[in-house]
């Protein structure tokens, strides 16, 4: 398997995101031609609304399942990393760090997490800087 770095940690499915919506987008755009270019305009834009009613509800569905459980998971893991490196509850001050904070803190290390969790609160980082930040990249393989 590939070492995971900032550079090559986004993830994608195949079937989802280089069939299913390719072919979905070129159906859409086959009705959105045939809605300006036959007399049976009125049936072609129904169906085109059809599939981008379709296409935004894929999306959407897929998106919002899979990314809530895995935000939860991440936020565990976090505490508890938190707690065995500190002895200590992350919840106590876990409200003033954003998700994207939270969720770009998984990729440090046990030894980078607990300077990176010192700067994100005090200087604000963004989710990104912090990604930036980390030197030795803990992958996640796992992710949706």
């Amino acid at each position: 398997m590939k070492i995971q770095t900032y550079y090559n940690h986004i993830r994608f499915y195949i079937p989802h995101h280089f069939i299913f919506y390719p072919v979905l987008s070129l159906l859409l755009a086959t009705s959105i031609y045939f809605a300006f270019t036959t007399e049976d305009a009125l049936i072609w834009t129904f169906i085109s609304l059809c599939f981008i009613f379709l296409f935004f509800t894929a999306y959407m569905l897929r998106q919002h399942y899979a990314l809530t459980l895995q935000n939860r998971i991440i936020r565990l893991e976090l505490r508890y990393r938190y707690f065995t490196l500190t002895g200590k509850r992350l919840e106590e001050f876990e409200y003033k760090l954003t998700d994207d904070q939270i969720f770009a803190l998984r990729f440090a290390p046990d030894n980078e997490l607990l300077p990176l969790i010192e700067d994100a609160l005090k200087n604000n980082l963004n989710g990104d800087s912090i990604k930036k930040a980390i030197v030795h990249w803990k992958a996640d393989y796992n992710r949706v």
